[in-house]
């Protein structure tokens, strides 16, 4: 017997996802065939990801995040941005906000032009330097690769990337692939594109890639905060490096943009 759910869709630079007001806890979290469906961009809405927005007793609310492929997925840096504003939407925040993701307590505030600054985890310890690149985790696993200089725009990123998320050293537990082009002069962004696990392709921006690739540029140069540009957009990486190589007051900032909503049979 089928009913009807109501969602809404939020983009943050292109990188797009189905929020469902849960705050009931009526959606059926368990059901990893219907979060594929309703990210299917063919027979169902269509997203990157699914949220949703449940209540907490200790804080504002709490992001339920999960995958494309259907499954609770580790923190969505865009998403959490888009989860804050959609906490706003619905009444539950104004414009702080302290809320909890996969990856713990998170904090927020929204400027009057909606523009979204999410406060990441701090990222502890020296960074893991790959033979692929620079590995971090940011909230998700994320490797940094640079590239040579006018070759990221006609690098194919499904296929260099899927042959790393899949190789030996990542197999078992999947990795962010983020390819990376540093700016001719630093008052340019560097350019960013990421193959993402989970959606198993190229998204339009990664928010934890992004914060990646900024703190893995602090060590050849790059300066809080420093400015990203994904296919999908601009995003900001503010951060305080500390001399034992760990990273903290770390924000993400940029866009969240509800794009429409909508009720679907399920």
């Amino acid at each position: 017997m089928s009913t009807t759910l109501h969602f809404y869709k939020y983009q943050g630079t292109g990188n797009d996802f189905v929020m469902v007001d849960d705050r009931a806890q009526q959606f059926d979290a368990s059901n990893h065939q219907l979060v594929r469906f309703l990210c299917d961009r063919r027979r169902g809405v269509g997203a990157d990801g699914l949220i949703l927005l449940r209540l907490h007793p200790q804080y504002d609310f709490e992001m339920v995040y999960f995958n494309a492929d259907g499954y609770l997925g580790s923190m969505c840096g865009n998403g959490g941005r888009c989860t804050v504003a959609f906490a706003r939407q619905m009444g539950v925040i104004d414009t702080e906000t302290k809320f909890l993701a996969a990856d713990g307590p998170h904090e927020a505030r929204i400027d009057a032009d909606g523009t979204v600054h999410l406060r990441m985890q701090d990222v502890l310890g020296q960074q893991e330097v790959e033979e692929y690149g620079v590995f971090l985790d940011t909230g998700s696993p994320h490797l940094v690769r640079f590239q040579p200089m006018s070759t990221l725009a006609e690098l194919n990123v499904y296929s260099e990337g899927r042959a790393i998320r899949y190789n030996d050293r990542f197999r078992e537990k999947g990795t962010n692939i983020n390819f990376v082009e540093a700016p001719v002069v630093p008052s340019q962004p560097w350019q960013v594109r990421t193959y993402e696990r989970g959606v198993e392709d190229e998204t339009l921006s990664c928010g934890t890639g992004v914060t990646a690739v900024a703190l893995a540029a602090s060590r050849r140069g790059a300066t809080s905060p420093v400015h990203l540009r994904t296919p999908g957009g601009d995003l900001r990486v503010a951060f305080e490096a500390k001399p034992d190589g760990s990273f903290t007051n770390v924000f993400l900032s940029g866009p969240a943009t509800r794009v429409f909503d909508g009720s679907i049979e399920v």
